[in-house]
């Protein structure tokens, strides 16, 4: 078939226009440098081996295209990549290349800062560590901290072998024991104090905590019982107005009690004259409980 150089001539026309003007177009705008910071992504990092201490998170990189294709950059289009294939343990030097940043088309990498990067490279090991649950708070007065067991008791952390030959135990978040007269059972987190060791399978672990009265106890005869909120020209007696009472705590803080410090009492709120049968209270501050009051019930005469 013979050619002939006017057949579609308009479409020949127009895809030259069009390569013309895109062609316009292109050589119109500016090339220019920019410099940006971009993340810096590790990659093919041998199983064997862990990044010790704190690797850097990103590089600066020095940019070149078009204006418009430069100030339409979104984040995460460019990124380093540092292939750290074949590296072994020891502090090691990487050079970080220009082709080793992704890029999209059009935009050409004209310099990475810096160039070379420092890295602190360890061999990875496996430990085996008991789980010790911390506790937040104390127990309600004349009670103290008993037995703490966790369920599982050990757990498996991998990371560098020198963090994992400084660690002794794994831990826990807080259970709380504010106020606990009886056992305590609680779901928490396990995890390590070193954020370089992590955890071979995350987990959590039930702790139970036991609640026990307090191994001291103490018994004070002859303590006053008072009496409170007494209604304006009234009189009160109480029979008998001594009683004997038994307190639990640790030794340091029973040590200093005597009868005439610990604040016995009966309440007379809203009483009127009359014979009544009150409860003999105690107000004991934080470092003791009251176990045992004798009698638990005096005669109140109003007058």
């Amino acid at each position: 078939m013979a050619y002939h150089p006017l057949r579609h001539l308009r479409l020949k026309v127009f895809a030259l226009a069009l390569a013309v003007l895109l062609w316009l177009t292109v050589a119109g705008e500016h090339v220019v440098e920019r410099t940006l910071r971009v993340p810096l992504e590790f990659r093919n990092i041998p199983e064997h081996l862990e990044i010790v201490g704190d690797p850097p998170g990103t590089v600066d990189v020095r940019l070149r295209g078009s204006s418009a294709l430069l100030s339409r950059l979104e984040p995460g289009e460019i990124v380093a990549v540092l292939d750290l294939a074949g590296a072994r343990p020891g502090a090691r030097l990487f050079h970080l290349r220009n082709d080793e940043v992704r890029s999209p088309y059009g935009v050409e990498v004209a310099q990475v800062v810096p160039g070379t990067l420092a890295l602190n490279l360890e061999r990875s090991g496996r430990r085996v560590l008991p789980v010790v649950p911390p506790t937040e708070g104390d127990p309600a007065p004349g009670f103290v901290v008993g037995r703490i067991t966790a369920e599982p008791a050990t757990v498996e952390v991998i990371g560098p072998e020198s963090r994992l030959r400084e660690l002794s135990e794994a831990t826990t978040e807080p259970v709380t024991v504010s106020a606990s007269r009886e056992r305590v059972r609680d779901v928490v987190t396990i995890g390590v104090a070193d954020s370089a060791v992590r955890l071979a399978q995350p987990q959590s672990a039930t702790v139970v905590v036991e609640i026990l009265p307090a191994p001291i106890e103490r018994e004070f005869a002859g303590v006053p019982v008072r009496w409170r909120n007494l209604g304006v020209g009234l009189r009160a007696q109480l029979v008998p107005s001594l009683a004997r009472i038994s307190v639990r705590g640790r030794r340091e803080a029973l040590s200093p009690l005597r009868a005439d410090t610990i604040e016995a009492f009966v309440d007379l709120a809203g009483l009127g004259p009359g014979q009544y049968n009150l409860r003999v209270q105690v107000d004991p501050p934080q470092t003791f409980g009251v176990s045992d009051i004798s009698p638990a019930v005096v005669d109140v005469t109003i007058r």
